[in-house]
């Protein structure tokens, strides 16, 4: 039988970035478009705090894509955490203008204020370690470019507001609808509560296709932190 954590674990490489990623001012490589974009972090601020009174952790695309949400296998303690998250700067120019290149890099949902001494890909709950084989990306897919971190307790109900707006735009087409979610960061970000399960949703900004899911843990082996960072596969 496979052992989880060999298979899942970052490697170096990678476990560095995941690290540095959320370091101020740290100079992450280049873009591997152009060897000559440099790629600084610029900013690392909290999001939002939400929380999740279950202990049971969905990191999925909130949208209705015919299947029920990915959920962790891995449990925390119930509670409130911050969301944390990075954003980096790769200044470029086209057609004689200047941009920023300003991106939110990755999240990070912070369990425990401690040091992280390993990082692994997080399996879910239907995920066979049988079937991984190393190398192998695990997380969560979707082709919204949207991610979230919710209660699975709230599920249902948190991403309620997103199946509604499908709904709505599947019946009229062209019609500008707004979605009943509170927009943080000039609606880089969307939040949702359920005050009946006393549960929140965020969502962040994740890839098209699979984007991995990382636990970090403290030496101890225990859950440190939760991080999606699907920037970090643009860089050389």
């Amino acid at each position: 039988m496979q052992d989880a954590s060999t298979v899942a674990n970052a490697s170096p490489e990678w476990s560095a970035l995941l690290e540095a990623v959320f370091a101020m001012g740290k100079r992450l490589g280049v873009r591997s478009s152009d060897a000559f974009r440099p790629v600084d972090v610029v900013e690392v601020s909290v999001v939002a705090s939400i929380r999740l009174p279950s202990g049971r952790l969905m990191v999925d695309t909130p949208w209705p894509e015919g299947r029920p949400g990915r959920e962790l296998a891995e449990r925390i303690p119930p509670g409130t955490y911050d969301v944390e998250a990075s954003w980096v700067e790769a200044p470029y120019e086209f057609m004689g203008e200047s941009f920023d290149g300003r991106e939110c890099a990755a999240v990070r949902l912070l369990v425990r204020n401690e040091p992280v001494s390993v990082w692994e890909m997080a399996l879910g709950v239907e995920d066979d370690v049988e079937q991984i084989v190393a190398g192998d990306e695990i997380g969560f897919e979707t082709d919204t470019a949207m991610g979230a971190f919710a209660d699975a307790c709230g599920w249902q109900a948190l991403t309620e507001p997103f199946r509604q707006f499908w709904e709505r735009h599947e019946q009229l087409p062209g019609v500008a609808i707004d979605r009943e979610t509170e927009k943080l960061r000039s609606g880089e970000f969307e939040m949702v509560t359920h005050h009946a399960s006393q549960a929140d949703l965020l969502t962040f900004p994740a890839e098209e296709g699979v984007t991995a899911v990382w636990i970090g843990r403290t030496a101890a082996g225990e859950v440190a932190a939760v991080a999606v960072a699907p920037y970090l596969s643009w860089l050389a």
